[in-house]
């Protein structure tokens, strides 16, 4: 069973498609803590505001903590969903994260190179540049492409969990994973081949 938890914002039933197509047999949208932790693997898509998003994971931290961190259950975060991985939100406000990953979200200021500031969001597809292999990547296109909408991306001190980025004035963090943990910025569910071969891998990973 996966769960694609609900944290009040994000494409939930678009999701809970792209997981039927590539074959899941059993998906529950949920806000439900013991669903969550019946889950053989957890989906945590999210859009808009970090802090909103956050917001909406109170009440599931400690199932997340426990089932995730603790017990080794696949786990695929997509957008502001994987932004939630990090240690700290900037949106507007210091907002506090999950803490999985080190880095914080800040906004982006990216420069064309003339210096002239792009449009934000970013917003369209864009190439993946892979830094490392990685399981969930399995059988992508060198030249694979993915479908992003952001302002706000992931800064770190480390490139050790950045599996892969995107060039949008600069190299910009699109994949993160450590163990069990994997997130794209990008939306999967909007990426076309690119995002179904991910999700088909992630049905298959036993990390």
């Amino acid at each position: 069973m996966i769960a694609v938890i609900d944290p009040g914002s994000g494409n939930l039933a678009s999701v809970a498609r792209a997981l039927e197509k590539v074959g899941a047999p059993d998906i529950r949208i949920t806000r439900d803590p013991d669903v969550v932790r019946q889950a053989d693997r957890v989906v945590l898509p999210g859009q808009g505001a970090f802090a909103a998003c956050r917001d909406g994971l109170v009440g599931l931290e400690a199932v997340l903590d426990e089932h995730i961190r603790h017990r080794g259950r696949p786990f695929l975060g997509i957008c502001v969903g994987m932004q939630l991985m990090a240690e700290q939100g900037l949106e507007h406000r210091v907002t506090q994260g999950l803490g999985w990953l080190p880095g914080a979200v800040a906004p982006m200021d990216p420069r064309g190179a003339d210096g002239t500031p792009l449009p934000l969001p970013q917003m369209g597809w864009n190439r993946l540049d892979i830094q490392y292999p990685h399981a969930l990547l399995t059988g992508l296109a060198p030249d694979a492409h993915a479908y992003f909408v952001h302002s706000y991306a992931w800064m770190c001190g480390s490139t050790r969990h950045v599996v892969a980025t995107t060039d949008y004035g600069g190299p910009v963090v699109s994949v993160v994973a450590a163990d069990n943990i994997f997130g794209t910025q990008f939306h999967v569910e909007k990426s076309g081949a690119t995002g179904l071969t991910i999700l088909r891998n992630f049905l298959e990973w036993s990390p």
